[in-house]
């Protein structure tokens, strides 16, 4: 299946989605409905977008979420605690998420260290050191940054609108450019692509390094909807980002995947949990709902792999 219809596919179920919880619910279909759910999930939708970059090189990034928590706390310290004006912090969040998807990429592409290892390394460093930056207490921004969160577009938050022009840019480097070619070139067979005489190693560090600016802004994004910095946040936000990337279509192994599928994975499953939590589901049906979706999104790409392997088989 190319990745048209498989977008086409994904639009399809979102569509189903919406439809059925309005049938379902009252309430669900309505323009405050849809505008909260979609001001909800910037940050997942910009968080998921460096994970598409990394994941389509056949790595992982488990610590996007306590990437996200260490930036927003620098941004939160930089503006409370060292009174820096609202640009330096931000860069100085920015900076954070840079060096932490440098650090993963070193210990992953240059030290050898399997991804899943790596990253579910710093995803506990990371933590650790927002813990000790914020002293383990939230640090409340207010208005100096809240502003950021409250402008608005034609109804969408800015940060909405943020996160979809990020994702069209993201759809342009992977499809149009050659980092892009050579990152899903460098997940469907490395091998190859270190004969063509391209060194996989730049990629995957770039991908990493994406991943890691991409978080910190969506640490950005969540510091400035809850105009606070909390030690807390983005604790399991890795495991909700990787879901939506799967689902998207983006494969496990590498070689294939698509941002604008990642969005759209980001959507079905805010879209999900919001029908469901209407609906009157309770957290754990809500999770066990989530969790099967995640596993056909799993089973999905396993078919679609093994298919395309008996296809180059028969070839």
């Amino acid at each position: 299946m190319s990745l048209r219809s498989e977008a086409a596919v994904l639009l399809l179920v979102l569509a189903l989605l919406v439809g059925g919880f309005s049938f379902a619910t009252e309430r669900f279909f309505s323009l405050l409905t849809l505008r909260t759910v979609a001001n909800q999930v910037p940050e997942l939708v910009v968080a998921a977008i460096g994970l598409t970059f990394v994941m389509v090189t056949g790595a992982i990034d488990l610590s996007v979420g306590s990437v996200l928590a260490l930036a927003s706390a620098m941004a939160g310290v930089g503006l409370v605690r060292f009174e820096l004006p609202l640009a330096g912090a931000l860069l100085l969040a920015l900076a954070v998420g840079l060096l932490a998807g440098l650090v993963n990429g070193g210990l992953a592409v240059r030290l050898g260290v399997p991804s899943f290892l790596a990253t579910l390394g710093t995803l506990e460093m990371a933590r650790g050191a927002t813990y000790l930056v914020t002293r383990s207490q939230t640090q409340y921004v207010g208005a100096r940054i809240e502003w950021m969160a409250e402008a608005a577009f034609l109804g969408l938050s800015a940060p909405f609108v943020l996160a979809v022009v990020l994702v069209v840019l993201g759809e342009v480097t992977l499809r149009r450019t050659v980092f892009g070619r050579h990152a899903l070139a460098v997940g469907a067979n490395e091998e190859a692509v270190r004969f063509s005489g391209v060194d996989p190693r730049p990629v995957r560090l770039a991908a990493f390094v994406l991943a890691g600016g991409l978080a910190a802004v969506a640490g950005i994004i969540y510091a400035a909807r809850l105009g606070a910095a909390d030690p807390n946040a983005g604790i399991g936000f890795e495991l909700q980002a990787i879901a939506a990337v799967v689902v998207g279509g983006t494969s496990l192994r590498g070689g294939r995947g698509s941002v604008v599928g990642s969005l759209l994975g980001v959507l079905i499953i805010a879209v999900l949990g919001a029908g469901l939590a209407q609906a009157g589901a309770q957290e754990p049906t809500k999770r066990l709902v989530t969790g099967a979706v995640i596993v056909l999104a799993v089973l999905a790409d396993r078919l679609r792999r093994n298919g395309r392997l008996a296809s180059t088989d028969q070839g």
